[in-house]
């Protein structure tokens, strides 16, 4: 296979990718909803990765089998969604072939002039991986299930001067609904969610320990999201559902952690525990240490052999 083929298919409109899904042109440019059920180009002629210039809600339902998240299955037949940003890759996946649903597409141009085009940033979920989707109870698939059927009755009829505002405003409680299901989900998925919390702090303290960050830096987010193999900002939800902490918090207080150990000892002074750290400049390890502690390190160090 040359580069070419494994290029994703970019799809510029909607209007593109409802053709190529063997669809008729949508009944507005920029906003659409489809059945998986009219989908008439066979699965074997889709591209098998595509990239779109607009949002992709796609909502699930009938899903054959269970679903798998890390090593446990989780948690409700009733189906789930997932959220695509634009300029995301989207690429098939085998195991979900068999499934009903609908698919909300809309065009960022469609929010110009609305509070939706700047509080759509807020929704993190957009920046979750296609694992990482949200998997509904059957009461909330009823909900979604309704609010799904306003946007296709809304788009059924007559397009007039109100039909923007009221397709975004059915658009915003979707994604209001769903960021209230998510805080669900980190509930019912408590016990792998701590798992993951636990494999985090190994990977920190393990980080230090092996002196990675003295030859790498401090460790990112990106960094632990791809060794616990989740996307950065679900990781960060995650983390803040089980501690009120993100991601770059836990890093902090493990720094801190470690600094208190090195900064005990009389081997090291501060610049030298600085770059131990991953630190390229001591003020910075400073800075970061005095406001977690109240103290500089230098304080930290004279109190500590004083007692």
């Amino acid at each position: 296979m040359n580069k070419m083929e494994k290029l994703p298919q970019k799809f510029a409109s909607i209007g593109d990718l409802q053709r190529a899904l063997g669809l008729p042109k949508p009944m507005h440019p920029l906003v659409s909803l489809v059945n998986y059920a009219d989908i008439k180009t066979p699965e074997e002629e889709l591209p098998k990765a595509m990239m779109l210039d607009f949002y992709k809600i796609s909502y699930k339902f009938n899903l054959q089998g269970k679903v798998k998240y890390g090593q446990h299955h989780y948690d409700f037949d009733e189906g789930g969604i997932s959220f695509i940003a634009p300029n995301q890759i989207i690429a098939s996946k085998e195991e979900e072939k068999d499934y009903s649903g609908f698919t909300l597409l809309f065009h960022a141009d469609f929010l110009h002039g609305s509070c939706m085009a700047k509080n759509i940033k807020k929704y993190g979920f957009f920046s979750y991986s296609a694992n990482e989707a949200l998997y509904l109870s059957a009461k909330e698939r009823q909900t979604i299930s309704e609010v799904f059927e306003h946007i296709m009755q809304e788009l059924n009829g007559t397009i007039d001067d109100f039909s923007q505002d009221v397709i975004l405003s059915h658009i915003e409680v979707l994604l209001n609904y769903s960021n209230r299901f998510y805080k669900r989900q980190f509930i019912t998925r408590k016990a792998v969610n701590h798992d993951i919390l636990e494999k985090l702090e190994e990977l920190l303290e393990n980080y230090f320990n092996d002196e990675n960050a003295l030859l790498q830096g401090l460790p990112t987010v990106n960094y632990l999201a791809e060794k616990l193999h989740l996307s950065p900002r679900y990781l960060s939800d995650l983390l803040r559902s089980l501690t009120g902490q993100n991601t770059q918090q836990h890093i902090h207080e493990k720094v801190i952690e470690k600094a208190k150990e090195y900064l005990s000892s009389d081997n090291l002074n501060v610049a030298e525990v600085a770059y131990q750290l991953g630190f390229e400049h001591p003020q910075s390890f400073t800075k970061i240490f005095k406001k977690k502690t109240k103290l500089t390190p230098i304080e930290f160090k004279q109190n500590f052999h004083k007692n």
